[in-house]
């Protein structure tokens, strides 16, 4: 299965992508311009930061902001609402 499989990236502005399987720590995936390395596992469905995401700053979803991060984001990271 290939890395544009796995993750689903909708606008290329957007700084998380959707796990279409559950994904491993550990694992590195690659989407175009950008390879990440899973840092803890991750829920099909639920979200992964593709960049660092300062404390304060837009979670970017379809091209606009979905929320802000509460704590700083490691690129890997699962996002979700405790972050």
């Amino acid at each position: 299965m290939s890395d544009q499989a796995v993750l689903l990236r909708i606008r290329d502005t957007d700084n998380v992508a959707v796990a279409l399987r559950p994904l491993v720590a550990g694992e590195q995936l690659s989407l175009p311009g950008i390879t990440v390395t899973v840092a803890e596992a991750v829920e099909r469905g639920h979200k992964i930061a593709l960049l660092p995401v300062a404390q304060g700053r837009d979670i970017i979803k379809y091209g606009y902001p979905i929320g802000h991060a509460t704590a700083a984001i490691a690129a890997g990271a699962w996002v979700h609402t405790h972050n």
